[in-house]
């Protein structure tokens, strides 16, 4: 078997065991094939010993048992994140590395920029994101029971239509029926997601955003910063946004930061933190937003 072919093969494993439901002619379209190529290769999955299980009209799931699902989650799952640590690492080994190659090639047949975001592992919220992923197919409103909204503090019920997830599904995009806009909400913070009889009324103004290193996002255009940071503060900032790392430079014996962002909310969180080992180089509205933040917060202690 070719690797083209290889490739579709995985891929058709990765979707019929994702815990989402797709058609046989879903999947005939997200993979380029014909739907009776599909039914052969179910039928050599069902030959091979994978357990093919019918689920309702015409969705097919490939089940596999208890003891090597683990195994295969870890071999087929990675985050934008992950895949994005992995790939860093298998670069910093040596050209000459007859390994590295290979390893390249193998994470570019199964995680290209799409199907990251079909197969990330959501194992902490899956039942979740399962139930938001079905609302979205079937174009169902849903109301997020007891979201914790980080912006506003409270606790409350959301009316939404959710229609997409960020590339790990960490963030569910979702038009809010109360505020006439769409917006980024984080699966950890929702209660219970209860799926409504309701269709979708506003599918034309779904839109989702860019989102930054930091995971703020808006329909603003993104503004470039630039900070400037010891090792301890790039090492804390590279642990708790990975993705912030090819966006850095060493400049002497620190380390500057050039990237662009939908928000100052969340870099001048990260600045708080260690204004110490960080220097806002660029731009001046950022140095303002820092300056005015630390102002009003002060006055509650005045």
């Amino acid at each position: 078997m070719d690797q083209p072919k290889i490739e579709r093969v995985l891929r058709l494993m990765q979707y019929m065991s994702s815990g989402f439901d797709y058609t046989i002619n879903e999947l005939a379209d997200k993979l380029g094939m014909s739907y009776r190529t599909i039914y052969r290769y179910i039928d050599t999955f069902k030959n091979a010993g994978f357990a093919v299980v019918k689920t309702y009209g015409n969705v097919y799931k490939l089940e596999m048992m208890p003891d090597e699902a683990p195994k295969l989650e870890r071999l087929l799952y990675f985050s934008d994140e992950e895949a994005y640590l992995v790939n860093s690492l298998i670069d910093r080994l040596s050209s000459a590395n007859s390994l590295k190659k290979g390893l390249k090639d193998k994470l570019a047949v199964i995680y290209d920029s799409t199907s990251i975001a079909d197969f990330v592992d959501a194992r902490s919220n899956s039942t979740h994101v399962q139930r938001l992923a079905q609302a979205a197919k079937d174009k169902k409103l849903v109301i997020l029971r007891d979201y914790e909204s980080g912006n506003s503090h409270t606790i409350r019920d959301r009316y939404v239509e959710p229609f997409d997830f960020t590339t790990d599904y960490v963030d569910v995009w979702a038009y809010d029926l109360e505020d006439g806009k769409n917006k980024s909400f984080k699966v950890s913070r929702i209660g219970e997601v209860d799926v409504q009889e309701n269709d979708w009324i506003a599918e034309d103004s779904h839109r989702k955003f860019g989102m930054d290193i930091f995971r703020m996002s808006n329909a603003k255009k993104p503004v470039r910063i630039v900070l400037k940071m010891t090792v301890m503060a790039k090492t804390l900032l590279v642990e708790e946004h990975p993705l912030a790392e090819k966006y850095l430079k060493k400049d002497g014996e620190q380390w500057i930061l050039d990237t662009e962002v939908y928000s100052f909310a969340g870099v001048c969180r990260f600045f708080l933190g260690l204004s110490s080992d960080v220097k806002i180089l660029e731009p001046q509205s950022l140095k303002d937003y820092v300056r005015n933040f630390i102002r009003k917060n002060l006055k509650e202690y005045e």
